[in-house]
C-alpha cells in the first residue's frame, strides 16, 4: 500500500501526471493548433523542472545539528532509503504539482526550503502541469492575465486564440486566480491567530504546517505536513476551504469559457501578439511566477523561509 517495490512508485508518478500532461495536448488539438498546447507544456515543464532539481539539491545538503551522523546519502529522515533522494524529489515534485496527494516520503521532515518548494507549486495553483483538468484552465487564466498585460503594454485590445479578452474576461480570470490566495492566507491567518495550541512544533515550522494544511485543501491536493493536531475546527474549516477553493474557480471558469465561446473570432494582424512559441511562453512563465511570489511570498518568508535561516543561520 506505500510503494511496494520501485517498479510501483513509478506507476504511481507516472498515474499522477499522465492525464494533466495529455490534457496540453488534448487543447491543442481542441483550437486546431497543437503550438499552443506545447507552449503550455513548455511553461509547465518549466517550473517543474528546476522545482525537481531544486529539491534534490536541498535534501542532498547536510544538515548542520547533525555534524556526527553520516550523511553522504543526504537527509534521508522521512524518507525510503530503497527510493533514496532523487527518487523523492521527483516524486514530492510531481504530487505537489498535481492535484494528488500521494506522497513516497514524509513531506514535514523535508528541508525547510524543500518543504517550501512543494508548498510554492501547490500556490501557484498546481499548473506544473497540474490536476486533471484544473492545471489546464488554472494555465488558461494565467494565459489570459498575460496577454491582458502585454496588451497594456502594447496598447492594443488583448487577444487570446482569435477571441477579445475585454473587461469581463479580464475581470473573470482574476477572480479565479484570487480565489486561492485569499483562501489560503486567510485561513492560515485564522490558524497562526486562534490554531497555534494544535501544532506541535512551534515556531517558523509550525507555521508552515498550517500553511501548508490550508494550502493543499484549497488547492484540492491532499499532501500534508504533520504536526497539525486533529480538532474539529480544522476539521470543518478544512472541508468549507476545500468546497469553495475548488468549485469558486471552476464557476468563473465555466462563464469565461461561456463569454469566449460567444465572442467573434477575428483576424489576427500585425499587431497581433503570437500565444504560441518561446517568447510567449516565457511571458506567461514570468507572470506565473509573479503572481505567485506577488501573492504568497510573505507567508512562504514567515515559514518556510524562516525555518531555514534558524536551521542553516545558527539561530
Amino acid at each position: 500500500f506505500e510503494g511496494p517495490t520501485p517498479l510501483a512508485d513509478l506507476l504511481v508518478l507516472l498515474a499522477e501526471t499522465l492525464i494533466p500532461t495529455a490534457l496540453l495536448f488534448a487543447f491543442g488539438r481542441a483550437v486546431g493548433d497543437m503550438r499552443q498546447g506545447l507552449t503550455l507544456l513548455g511553461v509547465a515543464l518549466a517550473l517543474w523542472v528546476p522545482a525537481t532539481l531544486g529539491i534534490y539539491a536541498l535534501e542532498a545538503r547536510p544538515n548542520p545539528h547533525l555534524a556526527g551522523v553520516d550523511q553522504s546519502l543526504g537527509q534521508l529522515e522521512g524518507k525510503e532509503v530503497r527510493f533514496g533522494l532523487a527518487r523523492t524529489a521527483i516524486f514530492v515534485a510531481g504530487t505537489t504539482g498535481t492535484s494528488t496527494g500521494a506522497v513516497n516520503a514524509a513531506h514535514d521532515s523535508l528541508s525547510p526550503l524543500g518543504g517550501g518548494i512543494a508548498l510554492f507549486l501547490m500556490m501557484l495553483g498546481e499548473v506544473s502541469p497540474g490536476g486533471v483538468g484544473s492545471g489546464l484552465y488554472g494555465l488558461l487564466l494565467h494565459a489570459l492575465v498575460a496577454v491582458f498585460i502585454a496588451g497594456l503594454m502594447v496598447g492594443r485590445t488583448p487577444e487570446y486564440l482569435g477571441k477579445k479578452v475585454g473587461p469581463r474576461e479580464t475581470k473573470l480570470a482574476a477572480f479565479g486566480l484570487l480565489v486561492t490566495p485569499l483562501l489560503v492566507l486567510g485561513f492560515t491567518a485564522w490558524g497562526a491567530a486562534y490554531g497555534a495550541s494544535q501544532v506541535g512544533n512551534p515556531g517558523p515550522h509550525g507555521f508552515s504546517e498550517i500553511l501548508y494544511a490550508f494550502t493543499s485543501m484549497a488547492n484540492n491536493n491532499g499532501s500534508a505536513f504533520a504536526g497539525l493536531a486533529p480538532s474539529p475546527a480544522y476539521a470543518y474549516l478544512g472541508g468549507l476551504v476545500m468546497w469553495l477553493g475548488r468549485f469558486w474557480v471552476i464557476v468563473p471558469v465555466l462563464v469565461l469559457a461561456e463569454a469566449l465561446a460567444e465572442g467573434k473570432k477575428v483576424a489576427a494582424g500585425p499587431g497581433t501578439l503570437p500565444t504560441h512559441g518561446l517568447l510567449f511562453g516565457l511571458w506567461l512563465f514570468l507572470v506565473v511566477l509573479l503572481l505567485g511570489a506577488l501573492n504568497f511570498f510573505p507567508a512562504l518568508a514567515l515559514g518556510p523561509v524562516a525555518d531555514h535561516l534558524r536551521l542553516y543561520g545558527g539561530w
